[in-house]
């Protein structure tokens, strides 16, 4: 693993690392931010996970989380979206391949070689992280932003017992119903529209439910709300009465305004979960 910076940060450290992914099979990087309580000793790790474009470096730089984390005594880690380099395959629309990851492992071609997101955040990152920090792999949480809200959902829901609480920010909540999912399912999935359910939150909430708290934020004025489909997913959750807390916030739209503001909450909602026992 590479270092390639490290910054003091309300007491805390904020790095920049690479490493070489087997999962991706290429270079990755991430952002760790880890609280002045990691210096005695393992702290809970909050995983955030960023939208399309995005790289390791938006949220980390931009959401304004390393207060609140510093304050709770919680580390975060800030993966990149996708895999890149000049031999990962991309695309010229800026929601497909590099960039637009979406959490999933890529089985058709071009993607297939590099495209195995939901591996890399699901298995090899947790790996690097929990080997050479001071992170406590009991006690995880994760959150994200649009396609990283997706992402955050379906591993929340898929990985039973791994994250203690989850939330999102503006989450792709019905991908299989909208083009921002049906275009890039298709894509690194295949036509076969069965295998695109286990990616879809709307879909395994209605059939599994997430087994701790859920925190959701969703701007009344986003402009893809169209997109998101966040009645899908309010839909869900009250059916299966699952506890959780789906809040429609007046007037924000998607950007990094509307996370930042709302941030503290979700890091302090997280950190009640962390720390319950």
């Amino acid at each position: 693993m590479k270092t390639i910076s490290e910054n003091r940060s309300f007491g805390g450290v904020q790095g920049v690392y690479s490493h070489a992914s087997d999962a991706c099979g290429c270079d990755m990087t991430f952002g760790l931010y880890l609280p002045p309580a990691a210096a005695a000793g393992p702290v809970p790790l909050l995983w955030y996970l960023s939208g399309l474009t995005c790289t390791h470096e938006n949220a980390m730089t931009k959401a304004g989380a390393q207060a609140w984390a510093a304050e709770h005594g919680l580390a975060l880690v800030f993966p990149d979206t996708s895999p890149r380099g000049g031999d990962v395959a991309d695309d010229e629309a800026y929601d497909l391949g590099q960039g637009a990851g979406f959490y999933v492992n890529a089985t058709e071609t071009p993607w297939a070689p590099h495209f195995s997101m939901w591996d890399y955040i699901a298995e090899e990152l947790p790996r690097v992280l929990f080997n050479d920090f001071p992170l406590e792999e009991e006690l995880q949480a994760i959150t994200g932003h649009s396609m990283g809200g997706h992402g955050a959902l379906t591993l929340a829901m898929t990985l039973k017992g791994r994250f203690k609480s989850a939330s999102a920010f503006s989450p792709i909540a019905h991908p299989t119903q909208s083009d921002w999912g049906r275009k890039q399912l298709g894509a690194y999935l295949g036509a076969d529209e069965a295998k695109w359910t286990a990616h879809d939150a709307t879909l395994l909430m209605a059939e599994h439910g997430f087994d701790g708290p859920l925190l959701i934020d969703q701007g009344t004025e986003d402009q893809f709300l169209d997109l998101l489909k966040p009645e899908a997913l309010s839909a869900a959750i009250a059916q299966r009465r699952q506890p959780a807390s789906f809040r429609m916030q007046k007037g924000y739209d998607h950007s990094y305004f509307f996370i930042s503001s709302f941030m503290e909450d979700h890091v302090a909602f997280h950190a009640e979960a962390l720390y319950e026992d």
